[in-house]
């Protein structure tokens, strides 16, 4: 049975992971990068990514951000393990987006995480996201809503 501040703690967790999505949904990158403690690393092994400290963060986050017609990402519940002021855990993720040039990106993938209690609450201290299926394909959809005038 788990104990009060068991269950806090995984509510505070899974709400952290809930404002990472929010955050990159709506381009709020100041608010995602204080989601990172000072040291946190973030990486995306299959392109390469590798970002440390919340400055590099941010900047990773500025140059892609610019760069969408459209993204979305769906968070799925995932396992989290507690361990005093320091925790593990994953979460799945399906993302799927336009960018500007046209290239377009759907993916399911698992955020593998570390997580440290701070002053200011639970903050990600590693972020790695393992892509899990990738697909270019172009999406034929679009955020403009088209009415076709008969009411469907």
């Amino acid at each position: 049975m788990y104990q009060f501040h068991q269950i806090a703690d995984r509510f505070e967790i899974e709400a952290l992971r809930a404002d990472y999505a929010d955050a990159a949904m709506t381009g709020q990158y100041d608010r995602l990068t204080a989601l990172f403690t000072d040291d946190a690393v973030y990486r995306i092994p299959a392109v390469d990514v590798l970002q440390t400290g919340r400055k590099e963060i941010q900047a990773g986050c500025e140059q892609l951000g610019g760069q969408w017609e459209y993204f979305i990402q769906t968070v799925h519940p995932g396992v989290i393990h507690l361990d005093g002021d320091a925790a593990t855990g994953r979460g799945y993720v399906s993302e799927l987006g336009r960018m500007r040039t046209g290239m377009s990106m759907y993916n399911y993938g698992v955020f593998h995480d570390r997580y440290r209690r701070t002053a200011d609450g639970w903050k990600f201290e590693e972020r790695v996201f393992e892509v899990q299926y990738f697909d270019a394909t172009p999406l034929p959809g679009s955020p403009t809503v088209v009415s076709t005038g008969d009411g469907k």
